[in-house]
């Protein structure tokens, strides 16, 4: 089992930055692919980011040159660097572990709420 809690949300206006990390416990070990989502209410979660555990990283393409997600894996931590972010943006930023393959998530942690407003 694998637990993930995620932390580092909070309100930014646009244009802002803002970094999220998200700690993994239990067996850590065995987690292959690690992943950053987006949940809105009313719209389906939306993926962001993945970072696998050769360290090849994939991105949305509305995030790219703007976000960088980054694996810590001597303290089993995910962070994703947001910048220059948008209204459009807001939502609860959910991290999610994979075992086998990005496609398919086994972990899922809570969340933590971002919101850009000015």
């Amino acid at each position: 089992q694998v637990r993930l809690l995620e932390s580092g949300g909070g309100s930014v206006q646009p244009g802002g930055s803002l970094r999220l990390s998200c700690s993994a416990s239990g067996s850590p070990g065995t987690i292959y692919c690690m992943s950053w989502f987006r949940q809105v209410p009313g719209k389906e979660r939306e993926w962001v980011a993945s970072h696998k555990s050769h360290g090849k990283t994939d991105y949305a393409d509305s995030v790219k040159g703007r976000f960088a997600i980054s694996r810590d894996n001597a303290q089993n931590t995910l962070s994703l660097q947001m910048n220059t972010l948008r209204p459009a943006e807001t939502g609860m930023y959910v991290c999610a572990a994979s075992v086998r393959t990005c496609g398919i998530t086994d972990y899922w942690g809570q969340g933590t709420q971002v919101t850009v407003s000015s």
